[in-house]
This record gives structure tokens, sequence and C-alpha cells, in this order.
């Protein structure tokens, strides 16, 4: 039987974005640029790890990866999946993910619907929401 590996986001800017849910997520970090991965990309003429077209954010909890990568296209309407995180304090943590580049996009009595800087819809609720 599957088991969940990545959770893929198409991006304009992959890098910044990764930065974005690292930083949003507890225990997530961008996984680290080791040599094998600095050379993968000056084999692709990158010299900058803020050019690296595919990005990978890693649990140390062992959750899902989530995984940044470079699309031409915009986005265009509505995500068809998004994320639901889950927090003490919604309106505490809604203003956190703002001050990271969220912007907050409607407000439900149990839920709020932001987004992230690309735009990717995400839900914050209570722990018991």
């Amino acid at each position: 039987m599957a088991r969940l590996r990545d959770i893929v986001f198409d991006c304009a800017r992959p890098a910044g974005t990764a930065r974005f849910w690292a930083a949003a997520l507890d225990g997530y970090a961008v996984a680290p640029y080791d040599d094998e991965e600095l050379a993968r990309l000056e084999a692709l003429g990158i010299t900058d790890v803020e050019d690296d077209p595919t990005v990978l954010v890693e649990s140390s909890r062992g959750g899902p990866r989530l995984w940044f990568q470079l699309v031409p296209e915009d986005k265009s309407g509505k995500n068809r999946v998004h994320l639901d995180l889950s927090a003490p304090d919604v309106e505490a943590e809604a203003e956190r993910l703002v001050g990271l580049g969220a912007t907050v996009r409607d407000r439900f009595a149990d839920h709020l619907v932001l987004a992230d800087p690309e735009g990717n819809e995400f839900c914050v609720a209570g722990q018991n929401g």
C-alpha cells in the first residue's frame, strides 16, 4: 500500500516559498545543501541556492516532506488541495504567519483562510477545531 512521501508545490520562487513553509511549520527546515547538492546545482549552471529550481523542506518528526518546484506558469484559481494547520491561538498564529509573508484571505467562526507568498491557500484552525 502507498504511503505519503511528499507534498509538492508549484512555484515561481521555490527558495522563498520553501523558507516560508519551513518557518511556518513546527519541526520543519529547508534541507541542507551538501557538496553533492551544490554540485548538482553547479551542473545546471546555478551558483546561488536562491535560484534552485527544486527546494526540499523536511520534518524532524518524520512528517511528509514539502517539495517546492519551479514552474513557468502563474497560479490560476483556487487550490484543489490545501494544508490545514492547527494552533492553540488562531489569531496569534495568523499574525505570526502574516509576519512571515502570508495574507489573510477569509475569516470564519472556526478557522481562518490564509495564502502563502505564492498565493497558495491554507487554513488555520484551533487545536480542537
